[in-house]
């Protein structure tokens, strides 16, 4: 934004929900934001807490059993304090979603332009043929070839990467600055995922949005983000510019990832262990049950700090804290430099979407 302010701010972000087995914490006090016409990508494994972060930014999650604090602000106001009715003029003007499962999103009784039309006139006052014409315009910069004539057509008869392109015309009828978009591409050929993410950096030049991205796909993430919020077990373990951390990966758990990907020279397996129960999540950092690298200090007290390795580069990791050695978690094996800020002495991936 002109004013240096970003465009969405997320901090200290917490959701819960209450269950027959006690409270379940989904998103424990994550920090990031998203500026104007940049993308950040929400990245981790299946059942990291990406989704609900996002879902939890527009309250669209169920409350209750979800409880949401912390603070959320969009464009300076704080989206967890407003009254509903507000909030529900920002869903979809100011922010929009676009969901993972466009078969379960759409409904498959009223045809696609029918419920791009709905969407338009619950935005803006328009007319019947004012709002045609306006759904005929998106379906057609979205790529669905002949729109006009495939108006009236019902999603069954769309393949999955249209119906997606559908779900993105249904997203942008608000003219919307941040465009929150979830696995978007994850039941998708190789082909037509690249088509869609090309589709979506073109509508984010045309449109001047900001895009948050939910994926587990590091491959993805290198293709489209600008920057990186590295999430496990609801915490964030690392975060910063996307060549930053593609380059030198700080906490054991993004190396891991990476170390999952075969076009970076990794084995194209999986990180060895699961995710904590989160109705009973481990003392200190949560990734300590399976990284190589934990000491006593790892399994103790709370989530490690954040500390700003690299101008924009964050890591809740303590071997980088007060007294750490970063070198024993292979820091030279991936380029880290020798000067981490640390002081001395006293001082998908995952098979699977969220």
């Amino acid at each position: 934004m002109s004013d240096g302010q970003p465009l969405l701010e997320v901090e200290n972000l917490t959701t819960t929900f209450s269950t027959e087995d006690g409270t379940l914490t989904a998103v424990d006090g994550v920090d990031f934001s998203v500026d104007t016409g940049e993308t950040v990508c929400i990245v981790g494994e299946s059942g990291s807490g990406k989704t609900v972060a996002t879902e939890s930014i527009t309250k669209i999650i169920n409350t209750p059993p979800g409880k949401i604090e912390g603070t959320v602000r969009y464009k300076g106001r704080d989206l967890l304090s407003i009254p509903g009715s507000e909030l529900r003029e920002i869903r979809g003007n100011g922010i929009a979603h676009i969901f993972q499962n466009p078969q379960e999103a759409m409904n498959h009784c009223y045809t696609v332009g029918w419920q791009i039309t709905e969407a338009l006139q619950i935005h803006q006052d328009v007319s019947d043929e004012e709002a045609r014409t306006k759904a005929v315009d998106l379906m057609d910069r979205v790529g669905i070839a002949n729109a006009s004539s495939r108006f009236d057509d019902y999603p069954h008869e769309f393949s999955g990467g249209q119906k997606q392109r559908i779900m993105i015309a249904m997203a942008l009828v608000g003219d919307p600055d941040l465009l929150i978009a979830d696995e978007p591409t994850t039941a998708l050929d190789v082909t037509v995922q690249a088509q869609i993410l090309e589709l979506l950096d073109d509508l984010q030049d045309e449109f001047g949005m900001g895009i948050l991205f939910v994926t587990h796909d590091l491959g993805v993430v290198a293709q489209i983000a600008d920057r990186i919020v590295v999430m496990y077990a609801g915490k964030v373990m690392e975060r910063g510019n996307v060549l930053d951390i593609f380059d030198n990966p700080t906490h054991p758990y993004t190396q891991q990832l990476l170390e999952c990907l075969p076009e970076f020279g990794g084995t194209g397996g999986g990180i060895p262990g699961t995710l904590p129960d989160p109705h009973d999540p481990p003392d200190g950092c949560r990734f300590a049950p399976r990284c190589e690298y934990a000491e006593e200090a790892c399994r103790t007290g709370e989530q490690p700090e954040e500390v700003e390795i690299e101008p924009g580069q964050w890591v809740s990791c303590v071997h980088y804290g007060p007294g750490g050695d970063p070198s024993v978690i292979g820091g030279e094996e991936f380029g880290i430099a020798g000067d981490t800020g640390a002081t001395d002495g006293d001082s998908e991936v995952g098979p699977a979407d969220d």
